[in-house]
């Protein structure tokens, strides 16, 4: 099973007159441009001057060598696409490996999670999980020896022409 998740704040974030300001909150620095500067009740801030979404940074916790591995920023609007990516690398990676050792991918699953961000309110893909199973053949185990047996037995003459 492989996780990628959000990790926590990191550092604080550079201001400066340059970044902008918004209108709204009067000199509060806007972090996240193209996002919406109206405040929701209950709020600590909009989304576009949200902290915690400008700091939110993202880590693969599995032992693959796949991307993420460090912890990077990924904005709220490209998180989507780059998690599922992310998680397509894990089941390519199942595939590979079923490949290498005489195995078939009997099932893979990507799940993406969402959280809603505390500080402004935002739902953001907060992660996703890949789930394979993968079924290796192995001829000297005598309990696939059976199991094979009686999958012989029970297709003995089901497949029987006898019109010829």
């Amino acid at each position: 099973m492989s996780i990628i998740g959000a990790i926590g704040n990191g550092y604080a974030p550079y201001r400066s007159a340059a970044i902008g300001t918004s209108a709204v909150a009067g000199n509060k620095p806007i972090l996240n441009p193209n996002a919406s500067t109206e405040k929701a009740p209950g709020r600590v801030s909009s989304p576009a001057e949200c902290e915690t979404c400008k700091n939110r940074k993202y880590q693969d916790g599995s032992d693959e060598m796949v991307s993420f591995k460090s912890a990077q920023h990924i904005s709220p609007q490209s998180a989507p696409a780059r998690v599922r990516g992310h998680e397509a690398e894990h089941v390519s990676n199942a595939y590979k490996e079923a490949a290498m050792n005489n195995g078939k991918v009997l099932q893979a699953s990507v799940s993406i999670k969402t959280a809603v961000c505390p500080e402004c309110g935002r739902t953001y893909v907060c992660g996703g999980e890949t789930t394979t199973k993968i079924r290796y053949g192995n001829e000297d185990n005598p309990y696939e020896k059976e199991r094979k047996a009686m999958h012989r037995q029970g297709l003995v003459g089901a497949n029987i022409d006898l019109t010829g």
